[in-house]
């Protein structure tokens, strides 16, 4: 029995075993990855540049679009790289280290949605305090607590993860590195990890998403009271492309992790897998700017003034 120093690679399945469809997805992954590094660095900007939007909803936005990019860049450049090389093979230290990434901007993702919800709560709930309650010196401590807790959770994971056995280099049944996946390839004890699976994975999911259910149920009920012709409408305006990224982040990312595992499953679960990782990152830009006023008057100034400078060079 070979022990996990001696096993230097995994083998990944990927999308689909087809070359046809292997190059197809390539071009697909490739356009949405380009489309999210675009989208949410002209988000970064534009609230850098803009001073209406140094408010501590698009303090969190920001991070929000920096973690996006750094969770798609986590999975999809070793799925462009295996493809673009025709080796579908990933080292066991990369293993590892795309685990840590993955974890760490996944639970980051979790952690940023429900600091967003509170800061709705607060902005429409208790709009007298908020000056006081969201101060720079409170969101800069819930910035840092969220990073510490996610470096902590991905570390613990990863950690538990290098201790396994590998009795042979098997194949991922997944496009990236996994827990679950790669925990099914180990000939050691695994209960150890599956707990901690279990009660790190349900905390830094469940808890976050209870809070967002409380905040809003909150915040429905505040606009429900609003007796101003349209005044609910406008104040729900403000967090309903929050909501929506909600809904299609925690909606697959249950799908893939709180469903009765199977084998006739795994697809559903890459496909799962597939829209939380590529698709909702490079959705947040245009949800958050197409039903913005605020980040679509910022991104125009923004392409405005750069035309401007490119004119001026020219």
């Amino acid at each position: 029995m070979e022990n996990q120093s001696s096993i230097s690679e995994f083998f990944l399945r990927g999308i689909s075993r087809s070359p046809e469809q292997q190059q197809l997805f390539f071009g697909i992954f490739l356009c949405m990855y380009l489309v999210t590094l675009a989208g949410n660095l002209l988000i970064i900007l534009a609230i850098g540049s803009d001073p209406h939007l140094h408010t501590p909803m698009y303090f969190f936005l920001a991070n929000l679009s920096f973690v996006d990019m750094g969770l798609i860049s986590s999975t999809v450049t070793q799925v462009l790289r295996n493809v673009q090389t025709q080796c579908h093979t990933i080292s066991y230290a990369g293993c590892l280290t795309q685990m840590y990434f993955f974890l760490m901007f996944g639970d980051l993702d979790s952690f940023f949605l429900a600091v967003m919800a509170y800061d709705c709560y607060v902005a429409i709930c208790r709009p007298l305090h908020y000056s006081r309650i969201m101060s720079p010196r409170v969101c800069t401590l819930l910035l840092a607590w969220c990073w510490v807790l996610t470096h902590a959770v991905a570390l613990t994971h990863t950690l538990l993860m290098a201790r396994l056995s590998f009795c042979a280099a098997g194949e991922i049944a997944h496009f990236f590195c996994d827990i679950v996946p790669v925990l099914k390839l180990s000939c050691s004890d695994t209960r150890i990890n599956e707990l901690m699976v279990f009660a790190l994975g349900g905390t830094v999911l469940i808890i976050p998403f209870m809070c967002i259910v409380i905040s809003y149920i909150h915040i429905v009920s505040a606009v429900l009271r609003v007796r101003t012709p349209g005044g609910g409408s406008k104040a729900f305006s403000t967090c309903s492309s929050h909501l929506c990224v909600v809904c299609m982040f925690y909606g697959t990312l249950f799908s893939a992790y709180l469903c009765p595992p199977s084998v006739a499953s795994e697809e559903k679960d890459v496909a799962a897998a597939a829209v939380y990782t590529v698709v909702t990152p490079m959705l947040n830009p245009f949800i958050y700017s197409l039903r913005n006023k605020d980040m679509k008057g910022a991104l125009k100034r923004l392409l405005s003034c750069r035309r401007i400078l490119s004119s001026w060079t020219q």
